[in-house]
């Protein structure tokens, strides 16, 4: 994919990413930040993902797969909802914000995957595609890294979107089940408020 955004862009999101937790734990409502620049009013899709540290376990991750708000204001909405409204989790405290690393991943529009469908896990690239399947009104999301972090091959990446969309693990298989791909340019800290650098696909 092409690198849209620099490091620099990175930090900026990252940045904004952790003062919109800040302002949620101190004020309880959400943050009214003027956009850092004319880039980053292209809707774009985006995750948040939030880990703790030194351990990098998963403690919240929020996002919007389609473009469909400006990238600085779903940066802000992903962030607070990934600290605090991720179901899985349960809301941080302010103890914890100076022990966790935050990563944003900024999507590609994500694109339908067609053809023989015993064949698609062969149009997937591991560690560099993400996907979602949808069925009905169930669907799951998985994004590039979860495959490499894994160590999964994309079949058993598709069978556990699967899994995770409420569908049985062979579903993708089946008339009426969509799967889409899409690239992520993923930024990260490297320790809480560290330094920032682009991960590589």
């Amino acid at each position: 994919m092409a690198k849209d955004f620099s490091v620099e862009d990175g930090k900026k999101l990252i940045g904004l990413a952790r003062k919109s937790i800040q302002y949620f734990l101190a004020t309880g409502t959400p943050l009214a930040e003027h956009c850092g620049g004319k880039r980053f009013l292209e809707p774009r899709g985006v995750f948040v993902s939030l880990h703790d540290f030194p351990r990098k376990e998963l403690r919240g991750c929020i996002g919007f797969p389609m473009p469909i708000k400006p990238l600085w204001n779903a940066v802000m909405e992903a962030a607070v909802e990934a600290g605090f409204r991720d179901p899985r989790f349960e809301p941080l405290e302010a103890g914890e914000l100076g022990k966790i690393v935050i990563e944003i991943s900024v999507l590609t529009v994500p694109e339908e995957v067609t053809g023989d469908r015993k064949m698609m896990p062969e149009k997937i690239e591991v560690g560099k595609d993400g996907i979602i399947i949808q069925r009905s009104h169930r669907s799951g999301l998985f994004l590039p890294q979860v495959a490499t972090e894994q160590q999964w091959g994309a079949t058993t990446f598709i069978e556990q979107c699967c899994l995770k969309a409420g569908l049985l693990e062979n579903m993708w298989l089946v008339n009426g089940t969509k799967l889409f791909r899409f690239q992520a340019q993923v930024f990260a800290e490297k320790e809480p408020e560290g330094e920032i650098v682009e991960e590589k696909n």
